[in-house]
């Protein structure tokens, strides 16, 4: 046991200060019509791997279809080059050596691709991206063949589209897409997920059992790379790495701002009895696609790995009343299930976050495209059914990619220089001379944290959205909470190196001199498919 900082477990359970946020979020001050926003942030996946052939769809008998809208405009995906003589052909890569290639509805069941901070890099090979097979290709079954390639590492090629993929298609075509968003940094879900809501993964102030998810920031602290989980979470593994960080968070400038908010989790209410009898931190829910899965995953709920904003023993709220505010034993963390009790119960909090149950997650090898739909269209029918939907944002985005193939290249913007990067070289990812400061304020170049990474799906789903668009600014994980910032909080910035300082907003996604329709766009959960036809009343600007 390593422990190199002396927090202490009592520290990060206490709770945030008793404060009395806005009595309705219709009464804050915002910069734009918007008043609620939630995020889904889903598992896995990258932005080829989704809609790389957006928006031509194959339609095989029997499946979903999908034909694009007049007018539909094209995303930088896979060209007819890269489909037929892609880089990824490159002997180096073997026996995975492959072209990418459409995965059927039928085979929505994959393995987990590597997606580790050093593999991916590795992928890129500075940038020719040519090495995906080799380096973070996993074989199957599942999927089964045809094709042979998915029993090789060459599965890591494989793309959906819109027979599977039908409902981000389909809210692609009627709100806006990104097709130039990347995660914050290379690495896995941790990474990602620390990124969402403080965009800073140096500055860690205490860790157990090991450092392997951490590397040395060359300046005598330390930067997340890998999974560890949040620091004394009583579903934490006992004896696997353990990590809280240092500094702020969203939440922390939300609570300062009385600015109501929550992360909901799947399988967070350890109360809760499932069917077959599952509880506490063992709950498992059953999907036919992949079987019986844990609900909750530690790693995959940011907020916990910070003193100020952890519920470590996953306290409930005191009532529907009291979630997204201060004070409540909950301290803003609760289970995905409170979500909808408390928005049904009148209690929409201005900024929520929503992780579903595993199997809902996106992440490959626990769950798949189908399963996370029917989480996705759930949340977007239940939101458009809601009196605050005119003044309401759904996003969705994603903490990492899982190692599936993507041929777009990210700019660098932060360079890094450790024994675990290997973009640019052994040891490089570009300079690290550039390199944002950590959390120390003397620490003027923190290693560790090299970005952009791969590039992931982004959709913001809202009336004010705009319709049919895919933006082209570049984005990531972080221009989220720029728009939390400047839609709310007068600008305000985390700072203490935080890419929000340098990311651009998702506000480019949104016309808010459009006049806004009351249409509800309202999706079958199975098939991604329209459920109706809607209203055509319209509603003043």
């Amino acid at each position: 046991m390593r422990q190199f900082l002396s927090v202490c477990l009592a520290a990060a359970m206490v709770a945030g200060p008793v404060l009395t946020p806005v009595a309705n979020a219709a009464d804050a001050k915002t910069t734009t019509p918007i008043k609620h926003i939630v995020i889904i942030f889903g598992e896995n996946r990258s932005f080829d791997h989704y809609f790389g052939t957006y928006p031509n769809a194959t339609n095989p008998a029997g499946e979903p279809v999908f034909n694009a809208l007049p007018g539909t405009p094209t995303v930088n995906g896979l060209s007819n080059g890269l489909l037929t003589n892609n880089p990824n052909l490159n002997p180096a890569n073997g026996s995975g050596a492959a072209n990418p290639f459409r995965l059927d509805r039928s085979q929505a069941n994959t393995q987990d691709m590597s997606h580790d901070y050093t593999p991916e890099q590795m992928a890129f090979d500075g940038g020719t991206m040519d090495l995906f097979p080799l380096n973070t290709g996993s074989a199957g079954p599942p999927p089964s063949a045809p094709p042979a390639v998915v029993l090789t590492n060459g599965l890591v090629m494989g793309y959906f589209d819109g027979n599977t993929v039908t409902a981000l298609w389909n809210y692609a075509q009627h709100y806006a897409m990104s097709d130039n968003s990347y995660s914050t940094n290379f690495g896995p879900s941790t990474v990602g997920a620390i990124n969402l809501i403080s965009g800073q993964t140096n500055g860690v102030a205490n860790n157990i059992n090991g450092t392997g998810a951490l590397i040395g920031d060359g300046n005598g602290n330390w930067s997340v790379i890998g999974d560890p989980d949040p620091y004394g979470d009583v579903c934490s593994s006992s004896s696997g790495e353990q990590t809280q960080m240092g500094g702020k968070n969203i939440g922390d400038l939300l609570n300062a701002a009385n600015i109501t908010w929550g992360w909901f989790a799947g399988g967070f209410n350890l109360n809760v009895i499932n069917a077959g009898g599952s509880s506490g931190c063992n709950r498992q829910s059953y999907s036919p696609v992949v079987g019986w899965q844990g609900d909750y995953v530690p790693h995959h709920t940011p907020f916990q790995y910070y003193a100020s904003t952890a519920n470590p023993t996953h306290a409930r709220p005191t009532s529907l009343k009291t979630v997204g505010y201060s004070g409540d034993a909950a301290n803003h963390e609760y289970d995905v299930d409170d979500f909808f009790a408390a928005v049904s119960a009148g209690n929409f909090p201005t900024v929520s976050f929503l992780k579903a149950i595993s199997i809902h997650d996106a992440h490959p090898g626990n769950s798949d495209p189908l399963d996370e739909q029917e989480f996705v269209v759930k949340v977007a029918n239940f939101l458009q059914q809601q009196p605050d939907w005119t003044n309401t944002a759904l996003i969705v985005l994603y903490d990492d990619s899982d190692g599936w193939y993507d041929h777009q290249l990210g700019t660098i913007i932060n360079g890094s220089k450790t024994s675990a990067d290997a973009l640019t070289g052994p040891g490089a990812c570009g300079s690290g001379s550039n390199s944002l400061p950590g959390l120390n304020p003397a620490t003027l170049h923190a290693q560790g944290r090299c970005g952009y990474g791969p590039r992931q799906p982004l959709l913001v789903i809202s009336p004010w959205a705009k319709h049919n668009f895919v933006d082209h600014s570049l984005t990531d994980q972080t221009s989220v909470i720029r728009f939390i910032e400047d839609n709310w909080l007068g600008g305000q910035r985390i700072g203490q190196g935080s890419f929000d300082s340098i990311a651009d907003s998702i506000s480019s996604m949104f016309d808010f001199t459009q006049t806004i329709s009351t249409e509800r766009y309202i999706l079958d959960p199975s098939t991604g498919e329209p459920a109706n036809a809607g209203s055509s009343s319209v509603a003043s600007k």
